[in-house]
């Protein structure tokens, strides 16, 4: 498997210095994209910014698939994350120029409909494996990181190609397929922290990666709403380098003192970001 020879380059922050416990992919991605939404959701912890309507669609269809691999029923776990969907609060969504009352009903009945079709597009043929756990939350101390990492992971399955070893199942309703298939950066480094977390929880090899994208929307020539892609990590050294390189850079970032600045074309928290900056809520840490 993966040779832990080629990373261990360390970080020179002591970890009493440093800002959080550790490291997941969400937040290493937020930080790399806006530092300072960053610093108040993953530090102040502060979590009052309305996510789009899609993402909480997609949180329903994850919440489905957990009940549905955990041995419930398609139907049954159609219902259970249709509850969850109902049970997000107004002032959790943001609804964009949907601001009366009319408004957000018709879009939170848009929400529900997107819903139930894309699962219905997942569960006509879903894929098939010997699950062993359901969304598994793992902690791993990695050698050559000044931080743990931590990671959730939709499915972790029997590996059908390699007897005696574990793959990784994640699930992603997206409006249009991804292009770069399994290359796409962003998929190897959630990867990568799924593995070390898995490995580690379970104390077997870890092989695959393996990617579902569903379509939300109905493909006009009437071709699959699925997507499969496949991250075999015996082919990824110079990916773990990488992702050892780039988790070091961060947290070597954070363990200085430093002023944490806006990104005010983040199409998720840019305008957010902007008004904690323009109010002066955070000084140089």
């Amino acid at each position: 498997m993966i040779s832990q020879n080629h990373m261990k380059r360390t970080n020179s922050a002591p970890k009493h210095a440093l800002l959080i416990k550790y490291w997941s992919y969400s937040s290493l991605m937020s930080f790399l994209r806006n530092p300072l939404a960053w610093y108040k959701r993953y530090v102040e912890k502060v979590y009052d910014t309305p996510a789009s309507p899609s993402s909480f669609v997609g949180r329903a269809g994850h919440v489905a698939l957990q009940h549905y691999y955990g041995g419930i029923g398609k139907e049954g776990s159609v219902d259970l994350g249709l509850e969850y969907l109902r049970s997000v609060g107004d002032f959790e969504i943001n609804f964009g120029k949907a601001q009366s009352r009319l408004a957000k009903k018709k879009k939170r009945e848009q929400m529900e409909r997107e819903y139930e079709q894309m699962l219905s597009f997942y569960l006509a043929r879903p894929p098939r494996y010997k699950v062993l756990d359901v969304e598994v939350m793992a902690i791993a101390e990695v050698d050559g990181l000044a931080l743990p990492i931590k990671a959730i992971s939709d499915l972790v399955v029997e590996s059908r190609e390699h007897a005696g070893a574990l793959d990784i199942v994640d699930h992603k309703f997206v409006d249009s397929f991804s292009k770069d298939r399994g290359q796409k950066s962003l998929f190897v480094m959630q990867a990568i922290f799924n593995y070390y977390t898995v490995r580690e929880k379970y104390g077997k090899s870890v092989r695959r990666f393996i990617v579902h994208e569903c379509k939300k929307k109905k493909n006009a020539d009437g071709s699959s709403q699925m997507r499969r892609y496949i991250i075999d990590f015996e082919n990824r050294a110079e990916d773990f380098a990488l992702f050892h390189r780039l988790v070091n850079d961060a947290t070597a970032e954070i363990g200085r003192p430093r002023k944490y600045l806006p990104n005010p074309s983040d199409m998720f928290e840019g305008e957010n970001s902007f008004d904690i900056y323009r109010l002066g809520l955070v000084d140089e840490t």
